[in-house]
Formats: C-alpha cells, sequence, structure tokens
C-alpha cells in the first residue's frame, strides 16, 4: 500500500530540504501527535536511525527508522513496527520553486492492525500527510523569505 502526496514550494530546494533534515523545523511541520527522537545523535545521512512515535495514551506505538537511501533533495527512510516500508521525500527544483513529493510506502504484517488501519486510520493518514505538506510549505516559505 501507498499514498503519495506532493505540494509546490516558494522556496529554493535547499530551504525545503533543511525543514526535512533539521529536526527542530521539523518538529514545527510534524502532525503535533507525532513525535520525533534520534537514536545516537540526530542525523540524515545513510544509516542514521530514528524513532517516531504516535502520541496516543497508554499505547504510544513507535516506528524505528533507518535512512536508507540520501543524496541532494533527498532522503528515505526505511522503518520498522506496526508498519513496515519506506517513506521517501524527494525535493525538486521547479521554476516556482520546488516540488516536494511525500511517498508513503507500507505493508502492516498483522492482519488486526491491517484491518483496523484500513477501517479506521487509511482515510485520517491521508488527509493528515496533505496536512502535514501544508504545514511544510509555511515553515519553508517562512524560512526562506526570511533568509533573503
Amino acid at each position: 500500500m501507498f499514498f503519495e502526496q506532493s505540494i509546490v514550494i516558494n522556496a529554493d530546494l535547499s530551504t525545503v530540504e533543511r525543514c526535512i533534515t533539521d529536526l527542530t523545523l521539523m518538529h514545527q511541520w510534524l502532525n503535533p501527535m507525532l513525535r520525533c527522537e534520534p537514536i545516537g545523535l540526530w542525523g540524515t545521512n545513510l544509516g542514521d536511525r530514528s524513532k517516531f512515535t504516535i502520541n496516543i495514551p497508554f499505547i504510544q506505538p513507535s516506528l524505528n527508522s533507518v535512512v536508507i537511501e540520501r543524496e541532494k533533495g533527498l532522503i528515505v527512510w526505511q522503518f520498522e513496527g506496526f508498519f513496515q516500508g519506506c517513506d521517501r521525500w524527494e525535493c525538486q527544483a521547479i521554476s516556482e520553486g520546488t516540488k516536494l513529493i511525500n511517498r508513503f510506502e507500507f505493508t502492516i504484517p498483522n492482519p488486526v492492525v491491517s484491518w483496523g488501519f484500513n477501517i479506521f486510520a487509511a482515510n485520517f493518514t491521508k488527509k493528515d500527510m496533505q496536512q502535514q505538506l501544508k504545514r511544510l510549505k509555511k515553515v519553508a516559505e517562512r524560512n526562506y523569505s526570511d533568509s533573503n
């Protein structure tokens, strides 16, 4: 299963990429219910690890992730936990600024969790990804205009 969203951001590629890779900026656009913490030192180079936790009282499900692909304008986190898959963030320079494409590709190994996700959370996840990109756009455009 995968969800893919894209958005055009009126900022250069470096600014958009910094919003994805700088942990402080990331927490400005991530869903407030989602927390990202480094495992060791924070980084977005190949092999760097982090943990994403959903702040749901009592259970707080989490995904451990590792950067498996990295180049200018591209970062791919592979994750394991209640989901298994990849979260790909690709920045493409265009005349209007940067096109950001986010592709969340995953499987849910547990059939009960998979059923629950498909019934209760799939549409919410799609909508949340759209909102997340809109928040990221605001953070990137604000940072870009502040630096120019």
